[in-house]
């Protein structure tokens, strides 16, 4: 396989997994992804912010989630998130530590 079309069909499973995430199963909560998984769609927007600037494409944080999400964050919030209690606050707060702040 040439280089070119591994790069398509990469980034073909990478807008079909942004399409699960985001349409098909919205009412998974990026607290559950990140607890079970190490990685939330905020993880994968943070990867598309870092790859743009990699190419010296400059773009922000929230420009990054809404290029993700399709939307602003705020509003993804508001009409997807859900609390999470204190259980789940502290399996994140663990997973966040060793899978973001560990790595940045």
């Amino acid at each position: 396989m040439d280089d070119l079309t591994r790069t398509e069909i990469e980034a073909a499973a990478f807008r079909r997994l942004r399409q699960h995430l985001m349409q098909d199963r919205s009412d998974v909560q990026n607290i559950d992804m990140m607890n079970l998984a190490g990685f939330c769609r905020n993880c994968l927007s943070r990867w598309y912010q870092e790859a743009a600037a990699e190419r010296g494409i400059e773009m922000t944080k929230d420009a990054a989630r809404e290029v993700f999400y399709g939307m602003p964050y705020d509003q993804w919030k508001a009409d997807f998130q859900t609390d999470a209690d204190a259980g789940k606050q502290a399996a994140f707060a663990k997973a966040f530590k060793e899978n973001v702040t560990d790595k940045a």
